[in-house]
């Protein structure tokens, strides 16, 4: 799980294989697969470092 920090300052675990597209617009928005949509305060930039890192956590055991 990847921890972001939505709009309103609370800190949610999003599942990062659900992650369909993050944008900026100029908010950053996560769209997950579901159809379901969050803000976040994170940037684009942000968010593709905390997959990425997420990704070599769960490859590297």
């Amino acid at each position: 799980m990847v921890e972001v920090t939505k709009i309103n300052g609370s800190k949610v675990l999003v599942n990062p294989d659900l992650i369909e597209l993050v944008e900026e617009t100029p908010d950053t928005v996560i769209a997950f697969t579901t159809g379901r949509k969050i803000i976040v305060k994170e940037s684009r930039q942000e968010v593709k470092n905390l997959v990425k890192l997420y990704r070599k956590e769960i490859f590297a055991d």
